[in-house]
């Protein structure tokens, strides 16, 4: 990798591991349409939920040079895997050697950062990746912000493929999801409410609601990125001005872009342009 040239303002890059990461960036245009943004989906290496902490990192850390090299200022970890295993690592050693005007900002903070005024006992269910459920990155930064809550977490090893073959309004799907949200609410059955802590998870929420007690909220991330977005622009004008406002999106995939069409159409229920793009 070599050193970064000075940039003209530019996109909002958001990168996932796959496809999830597009309801945080549906979220966000949602809340902030007049921005322009780049997003990324590493889907030939998808998923990196079971992958290990150094493998996450390296491919993250490539695919965030990229945008960077692409005219972002800003990117987004729309991957909560990403974020649990890779983002303090390019924050605290790869940000100061690259250019350190610039920002990697992830999924997590935003979720932990309002759950306290969600939760109405403390007892707070995860329901994320195996990755991210052994990084115990939630738990972490939710003691940081409120020490008295409690998270208990259960990792959905076959949600992302039910999502991302189009089976999550499948009957079998059913047998998945009850599986385990039956097995989180045995470990802590005060729990009242859930944090879908990976992206493709909303894609499930109709399935989700079917098996969880009466009560029991369910909490998507996308809303709550955006208003951290929001936030965090409102506070850094110096990253606000570097991000150019004409509201449109490019997206890039290091799959076959025809493949990633169809597979977005999942998430977005519209037709994107795309380019193949290579990491490596």
């Amino acid at each position: 990798m070599t050193n970064l040239l000075p940039l003209a303002p530019g996109p909002i890059g958001v990168f996932d591991s796959g496809y999830g990461g597009l309801t945080i960036l549906d979220g966000i245009r949602r809340l902030l349409p007049q921005y322009d943004y780049m997003f990324l989906g590493d889907n030939a290496r998808a998923p990196y939920g079971p992958r290990s902490f150094d493998v996450v990192y390296e491919f993250t850390r490539q695919a965030v040079w990229k945008l960077f090299e692409k005219g972002c200022h800003l990117v987004i970890l729309g991957c909560n895997t990403a974020s649990a295993k890779a983002l303090r690592t390019l924050q605290q050693s790869d940000l100061p050697r690259w250019d350190s005007s610039r920002r990697v900002l992830g999924v997590i903070r935003p979720t932990a950062e309002v759950i306290g005024t969600l939760t109405r006992n403390g007892h707070v269910g995860l329901l994320a990746t195996e990755g991210t459920v052994k990084s115990h990155s939630y738990d972490l930064e939710v003691a940081k912000l409120w020490p008295k809550i409690q998270i208990t977490g259960v990792a959905c090893p076959f949600w992302v493929p039910l999502v991302e073959y189009n089976e999550a309004d499948s009957p079998g799907a059913d047998y998945f999801v009850k599986k385990r949200v039956d097995e989180l609410m045995s470990k802590d059955s005060d729990i009242d409410t859930i944090i879908l802590g990976c992206t493709h998870y909303p894609i499930l929420l109709p399935k989700i609601q079917k098996y969880v007690k009466a009560g029991v909220s369910i909490i998507s991330q996308g809303r709550f990125v955006a208003e951290s977005l929001k936030g965090y622009l409102e506070r850094h004008s110096e990253i606000e001005r570097s991000c150019t406002k004409n509201g449109r999106v490019e997206y890039y995939t290091t799959e076959n872009p025809d493949k990633f069409k169809e597979g977005a159409r999942i998430f977005l229920h519209d037709k994107v342009k795309v380019e193949h793009i290579d990491l490596e």
